[in-house]
């Protein structure tokens, strides 16, 4: 085995190891990275030849954590691996939106890049390292890459920048980004901060270039090392410069004063449709039937990159009219589902999102079960991108990436504004369905998913929007767009999300499709969406200024009680008896979280006197019983001298015939029946034995004149009472002198 090893700092005075030529040897390239105890081996494939007509990079990037490597077995049904989370879902695209732009333009073969969790150290968080590993594959490959690149986390705590923090770390951190750069330049960001300001996410920013550039040197010479410095030879396109040429003479005019007629997506596209349609007509029935209709159209699309970008550039005019700074037509509205716990739409331009909320119990939370964590989430937002949405036919199977990738953004934008727990006990959910799209379906859902929480009564601590943002860029000429459409996405160079509220940055994601960003133009960029953002917000309220006061009258509501730890196993019961039948009994559900010295118990219903049954119940139970208090108790037994009344949950006490009524009662069964209920005081509790004494008549109205009866005196005892023995020197108890006892005697 021919094993080659290279070492570097990781940017947090930690040494990370690339090594090749040891596993998965038959692959096109393979790496091992490894971090103290954290390991990832990461491989790359990539078939010699192109699939006809493909003018893409038809790139799949996957990321699995081995539950092994962190000593665990999957949780599943069938105790394996399965179909990828959405936290492994989230790393792919973290990977693949690194590694995608810097594949040669024209190498279009089928390649897969694959990074395995093989070892896991529960400090070290694998997301941030996975794109490193992946790149080592590609430089030990002889696939040809545009690299090196690599990713770092990037945390603020305490106001210092750590890179590549710990775990614990990390949890501290009122920033917290992934950034990708090549030793020259930016290619992606994406994280969330607390109300960060521009200039802070900036800095953070370059903290991570400068940690990347050590890393991107280090790759470099791996690539050496491996003695793969010259790649493989490909050839995937088949081009026609004359062809080209004649459609760019041909169409480009037209297809620019399509572009600048301002008009929409659907009218847009049939006109440029109609221009192509006019240039066929140019060719005869046999010229035609001869024409590479796949460059065609190839080149056609070329006409409209180059007409828009230009259009874009020389006369700061878009697609649909706007200037380069102008937000879209907005409207919203709340309330617009009276069944929902809270309901919102958000429109901008042609994009739409209806947004739901659902307020719910604490078994309603998700279980998240991972190699590398295990724990329950109790806020969740779901993004739902139809085909309707873009008028295609396409069938619904489930959530992509792009829906999944789409929703944690929004999730990120929004989870930064929620009440702690014990401020709204609910388990969140929010659902945002994409009704239509055309830029931007990310930041409607974050503006939606604002309005449907304020509409649903939960006290965000400041509304949320969010903004797209574009850039075109031809050498020193450039213009960064605000609330870009779908086209300008496609069209441009940069795609930059950025949301907020009032005060600051929550979230960001930022994928560049060129070579070279100056941290200049980043900065106005962020500045600009600033200024849509503040917009957008101002738009927004004009539905609903602040978050409104109680939860909507359907909403279920929670309880949530405090009881000793001592209490707990009471409240439950063997094997949960006691808890499954109080939720039967009062149409409630309850939960309990053991804290230590404490039980919290949430109790969850929309019927408020079922509610009012469990509370006082659970009080019952974990409550201590107070001299002078007052109960409503069941008898449990009668007796020739009283009853015996359940006052408490598993608490009896005596209520004495003379305690019955102010009136003489010669049989306890004429005035009362077992599992009969009773309202009784609790007049004593004896301090030697613990017992409780019970009265009913202090409810009752004394009768007037009422003279108390003296006690009758207790008789005394007959000489020889076996109840008396203390003057008896033959107590059983007393042998002293009796002598040792024998079979004998």
């Amino acid at each position: 085995m021919n094993i080659i090893t290279k070492s570097f700092d990781l940017g947090n005075g930690q040494m990370a190891t690339i090594e090749t030529g040891k596993l998965a040897r038959q692959a096109d390239g393979s790496a091992v990275l490894k971090v103290g105890k954290t390991m990832l081996l990461a491989t790359v494939c990539a078939k010699a030849d192109a699939g006809e007509n493909v003018d893409f990079m038809p790139l799949t990037v996957d990321y699995q954590e081995k539950f092994a490597s962190n000593g665990k077995i999957p949780g599943s049904f069938h105790r394996r691996e399965m179909r990828p989370s959405d936290y492994e879902v989230l790393i792919c695209r973290l990977v693949d939106r690194a590694l995608r732009p810097l594949f040669p333009e024209d190498f279009h073969a089928d390649t897969q890049v694959q990074v395995f969790l093989i070892s896991a150290d529960p400090e070290t968080q694998p997301d941030a390292l996975a794109c490193l590993a992946a790149n080592a594959a590609l430089a030990a490959s002889d696939i040809p890459f545009n690299g090196p690149i690599s990713e770092v986390r990037v945390s603020r705590v305490n106001g210092e920048y750590l890179v590549n923090p710990t775990t614990s770390q990390i949890e501290q951190a009122d920033l917290d980004i992934i950034v990708a750069a090549t030793m020259e330049n930016i290619v992606m960001v994406e994280g969330e901060a607390s109300e960060a300001q521009e200039a802070d996410l900036l800095q953070a920013i370059q903290v991570a270039h400068d940690a990347i550039k050590v890393h991107c040197a280090a790759l470099m010479e791996f690539t050496q090392m491996a003695g793969k410095t010259q790649k493989r030879e490909y050839c995937h396109e088949n081009n026609d410069e004359d062809l080209r040429s004649k459609i760019e003479a041909a169409c480009y005019d037209k297809v620019y004063a399509v572009a600048k007629s301002g008009k929409g997506k659907k009218e847009r596209g049939a006109d440029f449709k109609a221009v192509l349609e006019e240039y066929l007509t140019t060719y005869s029935d046999e010229e035609r039937a001869g024409l590479n209709m796949f460059l065609v159209k190839k080149y056609f699309h070329d006409v409209e990159y180059k007409a828009m970008r230009e259009m874009i550039l020389s006369e700061r005019i878009r697609l649909d009219g706007r200037n380069t700074t102008t937000v879209r037509p907005i409207w919203t509205e709340v309330d617009y589902l009276p069944g929902a716990h809270g309901s919102a739409i958000f429109t901008r331009g042609e994009t739409q999102s209806l947004t739901t909320v659902t307020l719910g119990a604490k078994k309603d939370e998700k279980l998240l079960d991972g190699a590398m964590f295990d724990y329950f989430e109790r806020f969740m937002l779901h993004y739902n991108f139809p085909g309707f949405s873009t008028g295609e036919v396409k069938p619904n199977r489930g959530q992509s990436r792009r829906e999944i990738g789409h929703g944690n953004l929004a999730a990120r934008a929004l989870r930064k504004v929620l009440p702690n727990q014990e401020e709204c006990p609910y388990t969140i959910r929010i659902v945002s369905d994409i009704l239509e799209s055309n830029g931007s379906s990310s930041m409607a859902t974050v503006c939606a998913g604002t309005l449907a929480l304020m509409d649903a009564g939960v006290q965000i601590k400041a509304p949320v929007s969010g903004i797209a943002m574009g850039l075109i860029k031809e050498g020193d000429r450039a213009a960064i767009l605000s609330d870009i459409l779908g086209d300008e996405d496609h069209l441009g160079d940069m795609d930059f999300k950025v949301t907020g509220t009032a005060n600051g940055i929550t979230a960001v994601q930022m994928d560049i499709k060129i070579d070279g960003l100056p941290y200049d133009l980043l900065n106005t960029a962020l500045l600009q969406a600033r200024e849509g953002r503040l917009h957008i917000l101002g738009k927004m309220t004009e539905s609903l200024t602040t978050p409104r006061e109680d939860y909507k009258p359907h909403t279920p509501r929670i309880v949530a009680l405090k009881v000793d730890a001592e209490f707990i196993g009471p409240i439950i019961g063997p094997g949960g008896k006691h808890i499954q039948e109080l939720q039967r009994e009062t149409n409630t559900t309850i939960s309990i979280e053991d804290e230590g010295k404490f039980g919290l118990v949430q109790i969850y219903s929309i019927d408020q006197e079922g509610m009012e049954k469990a509370i006082a119940r659970i009080k019952g139970i974990s409550g201590r019983p107070e001299i002078g208090a007052d109960y409503e108790g069941k008898v449990r037994s009668i007796q020739a001298y009283g009853a015996f009344v359940e006052f408490m949950p598993g608490r009896d006490g005596l209520l004495h015939v003379s305690e019955l009524s102010w009136d003489r009662i010669d049989k306890v069964e004429d005035v009362l029946q077992e599992g009969q209920m009773i309202k009784v005081r609790l007049l004593e509790i004896d301090p030697k034995t613990g017992k409780f004494r019970l009265s009913a008549k202090v409810f009752q109205e004394k009768p007037e004149g009422y003279v108390e009866r003296p006690a009758t005196p207790r008789p005394p005892r007959p000489e020889g009472d076996r109840r008396d023995r203390g003057d008896r020197g033959g107590d059983r108890r007393d042998r002293g002198d009796r002598g040792p006892r024998t079979r004998e005697n």
